[in-house]
């Protein structure tokens, strides 16, 4: 298949959006996926790529985390196997299950995760009243279960990562969204090894995206590690926003 350099100069640029927001709020799909579609891709074709052009830009978020003393490297060690594991098994109920079932759930899951996180108060960490009895096997149920999520659906999966993390452990949202990372990295390894091996990963457009996706993320990981929760917040009641008008335009068609 065949771009234009127009458009490949459009998704290079795509990608390097998508790599900044999804390191602060998760939500790339949002951006990157829509722009592959446009650029005339087949709907599987552009999945794969848009997955091995992300997997870049999600290692670079992880590292620009780690170098800030963000990421908590002991609960990563537990989050990425679980992770990892997950998002096998969830793409494999694809072929059981069909994932647009999933939408209306995704929907209501979106609004309440909105809702929670705009009214969350602005507080230092530290405060949770009842802390996890297991926090490593927590941290490994949330890796393992958002893991298949993303595996099997995906749309979100960042932001309920980021929740799951703030919530479950009392974190802030920069500390929590630096947490998500090393689970969005093992789910997106995962995914490439399946599309790659099914041959519907088109290389010539997603190296060039993920330098970009990788260059955006670290940019993104960056503001974040600089604005604090406030950018968190913000973007990512954004992505959810965007997230809930395109599934609801979704549902609505279908």
């Amino acid at each position: 298949m065949h771009l234009s350099a127009a458009a490949m100069a459009g998704l290079v640029l795509a990608a390097l959006a998508a790599g900044a927001v999804d390191a602060i709020a998760g939500g790339s799909g949002v951006i990157a996926l829509p722009a592959l579609l446009a650029a005339g891709l087949p709907p599987h074709v552009a999945l794969g790529t848009n997955k091995a052009q992300g997997v870049f830009g999600t290692c670079a978020s992880m590292l620009r985390y780690g170098r800030a003393g963000l990421l908590d490297r002991a609960r990563a060690r537990v989050t990425f196997p679980a992770a990892l594991a997950g998002s096998l098994c969830g793409a494999a109920l694809v072929l059981l299950v069909p994932p647009a079932a999933l939408r209306p759930v995704v929907l209501a899951l979106l609004v309440a995760v909105a809702v929670a996180l705009a009214l969350r108060p602005s507080r230092a960490p530290g405060h949770l009243a009842h802390a996890p009895r297991w926090p490593r096997l927590a941290a490994a149920l949330v890796g393992f279960v958002l893991g298949a999520y993303d595996g099997f659906f995906g749309p979100g999966a960042g932001t309920f990562l980021i929740f799951a993390f703030a919530w479950l452990f009392d974190l802030s949202l920069r500390q929590a969204s630096a947490d998500s990372k090393p689970v969005n990295f093992a789910s997106n390894l995962a995914a490439v090894a399946l599309f790659s091996a099914r041959g519907v990963v088109l290389w010539r457009v997603a190296l060039p995206m993920a330098l970009a996706q990788f260059a955006g993320g670290w940019l993104g990981a960056h503001l974040a590690v600089r604005g604090g929760d406030r950018v968190v917040r913000v973007l990512v009641l954004l992505v959810v926003l965007a997230l809930v008008l395109k599934l609801g335009g979704d549902l609505w068609r279908s």
